[in-house]
């Protein structure tokens, strides 16, 4: 989002003094150079203004003018929310990892991901455009140790705190580029036959771009008005304020009711992203109208374009504040929460349309997708995909604000559990895991808030999922003992054995195999009180190998037959393979060799009922282990010759398939 209400293809206008300041900032030696030591970190230009006064515009053209010395790239994050908000330094690090394709640990403290960001960027050359910072701490946080990166930081005012930085502080245009930049968006006619109308109109709006853009738009939608017509108008408006602010309400009282109003709506839009489906919901209108109307406000230059193959939109953060300002003093709170709750369940149902085109296996899904209006169905699931990765942004703005808000729970919850979905059927769980991180952060919030256990439960349990898949054991577990607590209250009884069995398996990864075994067992009595037969079978296995591993292998070997007696009884073929496979394996470690034989025998015919390749492979390499203990060397390589031969046949027929597949999707 930028300040300076221009359309992106617009053509860079007047500004030249400043870009030749900063790029000699850039080239002048630095305290540390002066006093005879290498710089420790990038060096930083600070772009100071009022929002309005184009400071955005100016780091994107200084970064286009200088990005090919940084063949690395350019990485931009928007350091405040629309409102104001500071945006967490965590939140801004990932964003940036994210664009390195670097994938930090899910959940990860602002200190570890701060240190990934530099660790990252240690020895390239890069260019970071720190946008709408608000103090001195963010900026500082986001630094690269490298000096061959620079940063050039956005900000109202200067950062105090960080060294060997010249702010260059931006006043209005000068005549000539801002008489100029009126023409570009009004049409060089009227500016050319009355040239000192348009100077005295520049000079109403001090030179400020996105006053003279506002004022470019109003004269643009008027052919007939006169460039002396609107200097008096804004000559004559007895209000005080920026010259965005004048210009700005004068557009607004000339647009019809119904556009007004829309345009008013629009500072309920997450993280200033609009589209047709957002502006449609808020405003309560047809599809078809909303396109039509967010197409005429970019005309107006009251909002941008956002580069993108689907029709998205950004509310300049010059003109948020304004929206904000009028919608508060021409909606009523009633009104304005009834637009917040239309606008996510449009999103609720959009979201529920992009996870249910994956289900093309369901015909509850199909059923589900038929039933939804045509404008909310996506043709398939790339399509889905492409819009989910597009507005993933607004998306994760749109949980955040639903959540803050209090007072639309339910809508949030639904907005929660469909985003949850859909990212894991498109992205998966390990790509997405960042972003689920915060997602059931939110969810927690919401179950502690309403005091909803089961909720909380669950929350809990995937939060520490997530902790222990990345390494954070001990965290996990005490996420894992409060999800018991809650679902003990709920009287959940699939959360509470859940919870019990993830305790046992944090306890197990911690090395404490008698509480492990413990945990399994309390998880493996719910479990037969609810005649669960496989979930019980699984548990078996799970109390075998916590004695396994504390070296008691007559208790894990009589676990072991239970999960295999357990496995039969529920006809699960595959399962009652693994667990002989495993049964073998202590019979083994108890010396018990000739056992083993028979055990992995059986396995190798179950794995084979089972068609499980790679399992019947790895039997055998047990088997000629096993034979090689026993003093037959033959029959040891007979098994490993078998193996290696399976393996080959399975690694020729996967790339066959894969050739195959690819055949066809060229052809099609």
């Amino acid at each position: 989002m930028t300040d300076q209400v221009v359309d992106t293809e617009a053509r860079f206008l007047g500004r030249t003094r400043e870009l030749k300041e900063l790029r000699a900032d850039i080239e002048r030696a630095g305290l540390d150079t002066l006093s005879g030591r290498k710089a420790p970190r990038a060096r930083v230009l600070l772009i100071a203004g009022r929002p309005g006064s184009g400071r955005t515009t100016l780091a994107g053209e200084l970064v286009r003018q200088v990005a090919e010395r940084y063949p690395d790239g350019v990485l931009s994050v928007r350091l405040s929310e629309p409102d104001g908000t500071r945006v967490p330094v965590a939140r801004a690090a990932r964003q940036m990892l994210d664009e390195l394709d670097v994938s930090p640990p899910a959940g990860a403290a602002e200190d570890e991901l701060t240190e990934a960001l530099r660790s990252a960027l240690g020895g390239r050359r890069a260019v970071l455009l720190l946008d709408d910072a608000a103090d001195a701490e963010q900026v500082d946080a986001l630094l690269p140790d490298s000096p061959d990166c620079l940063a050039v930081a956005v900000s109202e005012g200067p950062l105090t705190g960080i060294s060997d930085v010249r702010p260059c502080t931006l006043g209005g245009l000068d005549t000539k580029s801002a008489v100029e930049l009126l023409s570009q968006a009004a049409g060089s006619v009227r500016i050319t036959v009355d040239p000192r109308s348009a100077e005295a109109l520049a000079e109403q709006c001090q030179g400020q771009p996105a006053a003279l853009v506002l004022a470019g738009g109003w004269l643009a939608a008027r052919p007939k008005a006169a460039v002396a017509d609107l200097a008096k108008q804004l000559h004559a408006d007895p209000d005080e304020g920026p010259p965005v602010a004048r210009v700005f309400r004068l557009v607004h009282a000339g647009l019809p009711a119904p556009a007004a109003r829309t345009l008013r709506l629009l500072s309920l839009a997450p993280a200033g992203y609009t589209d047709p489906h957002t502006a449609s919901a808020l405003a309560g209108c047809s599809l078809d109208s909303a396109r039509a109307t967010l197409d005429d406000f970019a005309a107006l230059g009251l909002l941008h374009r956002v580069p993108s193959e689907l029709p998205q939109y950004q509310v300049p953060g010059c003109l948020h504040p304004l929206l904000r300002a009028l919608a508060g003093s021409h909606e009523r709170p009633g009104e304005l929460q009834l637009a917040r709750a239309r606008m996510l369940e449009r999103t609720v149902r959009l979201l529920q349309s992009c996870r249910a085109v994956t289900e093309t296996d369901s015909a509850r899904a199909r059923e589900k997708l038929e039933g939804l209006p045509r404008s909310l169905r996506f043709p398939h699931p790339r399509a889905a995909a492409d819009w989910l990765r597009a507005f993933r942004p607004a998306l994760l703005a749109s949980a955040r604000l639903a959540v803050a808000d209090g007072e639309l729970d339910t809508l949030a919850r639904r907005l929660l559990s469909q985003l949850v979905r859909a990212m894991v059927a498109h992205f998966g769980t390990q790509a997405a895991a960042g972003d689920l991180y915060g997602l059931h952060s939110l969810v927690l919030d919401v179950a502690d808030r309403r005091r909803l256990p089961r909720e909380r439960a669950a929350a809990l349990l995937n939060l520490g999922d997530l902790d222990a898949r990345t390494g954070r054991t001990t965290d996990a577990l005490a996420r894992y003992r409060a999800a018991l607590d809650a679902a003990r209250r709920a009287n959940d009884p699939y959360a509470t054995g859940r919870a019990m069995e993830s305790v046992g398996g944090a306890h197990l990864e911690l090395g404490d195999f008698d509480r492990a075994a413990d945990w399994f067992g309390r998880a493996l009595t719910e479990r037969l009180a609810r005649d669960e037969r496989a979930d019980a079978a699984r548990l078996y296995g799970r109390i075998a190998a916590a004695h396994s591993y504390a070296g008691r292998y007559g208790e894990a070997l009589r676990n072991w037959r239970a999960a295999v007696a357990g496995y039969r009884k529920c006809g699960d073929v595959a399962g009652r393979a693994r667990a002989l496979s495993e049964l073998a394996r202590v019979q083994e470690y108890a010396g018990r060799f000739e056992e083993s034989l028979r055990t992995c025998r059986e396995a190798v015919e179950w794995a084979r009922r089972a068609e499980d390749v790679r399992l019947q492979a790895a039997l055998h390499l047990r088997l000629a282990d096993t034979y090689g203990h026993l003093g037959d060397p033959a029959s040891a390589a007979l098994h490993r010759g078998t193996a290696e031969r399976m393996l080959e046949e399975e690694a020729a027929g996967t790339e066959e398939g894969d050739a195959g597949q690819t055949q066809a999707d060229t052809v099609s």
